[in-house]
C-alpha cells in the first residue's frame, strides 16, 4: 500500500524540529517557503548533530569551543580532549525536546573519554533524537499503525597535544537518520532511512595569564564538524545537507582566590551549508519552473553542488552580500562562576539574525560536584513568548576518574 507519509514528515522534522522559531517552515536548502525576501533560513537534514547535549554549555549559551575539557568535548571541540585532567571519565546528557509543543520528544547524549598518556587521548560519543509517536495513514486516510521517527548518531574522537599549549582534535561519526520507516509514497518512490558519515576537525589553544594581579587562564578555539557528503531518504536526486559548522570562540577564566573563579566565553558559530538563492515566482506566489522542470534563480547560487564547494562557497554565496553573510553567523556568551571546584552558577545568552531563524534566548543553570560525580543543569527562557523552545530543560550526570 502506497502512502504519502514520507513526504508529509520530512519537510516537517527538517524544519519545525530543529530550527528557530514557530513561524518558520521550510522544506530544504533548496526551496525556501515564504514572501519575505529577506528571511532565507537555511536548513539542512539532521539538525540534532548541532544541538547543544549537555547542560554545563548550554547553561552558558551554548558557548564551549573554548571553555576548559571535560568529557563533552568531544562535540565542542576535539581538540579539548587531549588537556582533560581526569584519568577517565563519561557524562549521561538528556532533555526533553519542545516540551510546549509535544511531551514525547527527547534528546539524549553518552559520551566518555581515556587519556592514553599525558598528551593524548581517545574519546566516544553517542547522540540520540527521539522525535515521538507519529500515526502513519494512508492517502485515505485509513490508519496504518504508529512510528517512531529518530535520529541517531555514534563517534570517535582522537585528540593530541602538539605542544604545551596547542592540541588539535579529529572526531569521526557514522549518522543514520529515519524519519518515515520503509514506507513507500503516494507517487511511488521508496523512502528509506537517510545515512551518511560526518568528520569535525578542532584546534584548541590555552595558556595561563596574568591580568593586572590576577592570574587567570586564556583560551580559544576553532572547528569544523560534521563534514560529510549529502544524505537522502528516497532517491539520489533528491539530497539534503548535513549541518557542517563553523564555529570560533574564546573564553577567559579569571582566578580570584584557591577556591573562587569566574569564566567568560564567547563563541561565533556560522553553518557551512549554502544560502538558499531568490527563486522567480508565479503571480500567486508558487515557485516557477521552466519548461524543463528547472527552477529559474533570480539572486544568489545554485545551492546543489559539490561538498568543498558548497561548504566554502556557503560564505560567499548569499543574494544580499556580504551584509547578509554576516547575518548568518550565531552568536553565543556565557558566565560560569566556579566555587572549589564543587559548585557552579551560569548564565549566558544566544542570538541569531531574525531573516536566518530568530532564535534568541536566554540560558541559566547549576552544577554539583562531590567526590568522582557530578549533576549538572540548565534551563532556557526565549525572549520570544509561547516559543516551542521555551522551558527547555537538559540533566546531565557526570563521573570521572582521578588521576593516581
Amino acid at each position: 500500500m502506497k502512502i504519502s507519509i514520507s513526504q508529509l514528515f520530512k519537510p516537517f522534522f527538517l524544519s519545525m524540529v530543529c530550527l528557530s522559531s514557530a513561524n518558520v517552515l521550510a522544506q530544504n536548502s533548496t526551496i525556501i517557503a515564504g514572501q519575505d525576501p529577506n528571511r532565507r533560513v537555511i536548513t539542512t537534514a539532521v539538525p540534532f548533530l548541532n544541538f547543544a547535549p549537555d547542560s554545563r554549555h548550554s547553561a552558558m549559551g551554548d558557548a564551549g569551543v573554548a571553555t576548559s575539557p571535560d568529557a563533552n568535548s568531544a562535540h565542542w571541540n576535539a581538540g579539548k580532549l587531549a588537556f582533560v585532567e581526569n584519568d577517565m571519565g563519561f557524562s549521561l546528557s538528556y532533555s526533553p525536546w519542545l516540551g510546549r509543543l509535544v511531551n514525547d520528544m527527547s534528546v539524549s547524549y553518552l559520551t566518555g573519554y581515556k587519556k592514553i598518556d599525558e598528551n593524548s587521548a581517545f574519546g566516544f560519543d553517542l547522540r540520540y533524537f527521539n522525535m515521538g509517536d507519529i500515526q502513519l495513514t494512508n492517502e485515505r486516510g485509513e490508519e496504518l499503525g504508529e512510528f517512531t521517527p529518530r535520529d541517531i548518531a555514534i563517534g570517535g574522537t582522537y585528540s593530541r597535544r602538539l605542544s604545551e599549549n596547542l592540541g588539535l582534535g579529529i572526531s569521526a561519526r557514522f549518522i543514520h537518520s529515519n524519519l518515515s520507516g520503509n514506507i513507500s509514497s503516494s507517487t511511488g518512490s521508496e523512502s528509506r532511512p537517510g545515512i551518511s558519515v560526518g568528520t569535525d576537525v578542532g584546534l584548541y589553544y590555552t595558556k595561563d595569564v596574568f591580568f593586572g594581579n590576577r592570574e587567570g587562564v586564556w583560551s580559544w578555539g576553532a572547528v569544523i564538524s560534521n563534514i560529510g557528503p549529502k544524505l537522502t531518504y528516497n532517491s539520489s536526486e533528491d539530497l539534503d545537507y548535513i549541518p557542517t559548522n563553523f564555529r570560533i570562540g574564546t573564553s577567559y577564566k579569571v582566578i580570584f582566590d584557591q577556591y573562587n573563579s569566574l569564566t567568560f566565553a564567547l563563541d561565533f558559530n556560522k553553518l557551512m551549508v549554502p544560502t538558499p538563492p531568490i527563486y522567480r515566482r508565479n503571480e500567486d506566489g508558487t515557485l516557477y519552473t521552466d519548461p524543463n522542470g528547472d527552477l529559474e534563480i533570480l539572486e544568489g547560487k545554485d545551492p546543489n553542488r559539490p561538498l568543498i564547494a558548497g561548504m566554502f562557497g556557503s560564505f560567499a554565496d548569499a543574494p544580499g552580500g556580504f551584509s547578509e553573510e554576516l547575518q548568518e553567523f550565531m552568536i553565543s556568551f556565557g558566565m560560569e562562576y566556579l566555587y572549589d571546584e564543587k559548585l557552579a552558577l551560569r548564565t549566558g545568552y544566544f542570538h541569531e539574525n531574525i531573516n536566518k531563524g530568530g532564535r534568541r534566548y536566554f540560558t541559566m543553570g547549576v552544577g554539583f560536584n562531590y567526590k568522582m560525580l557530578g549533576f549538572d543543569f540548565s534551563y532556557l527562557v526565549p525572549m520570544e513568548q509561547n516559543h516551542p523552545l521555551a522551558e527547555t530543560l537538559r540533566f546531565s550526570l557526570a563521573y570521572n576518574i582521578f588521576n593516581r
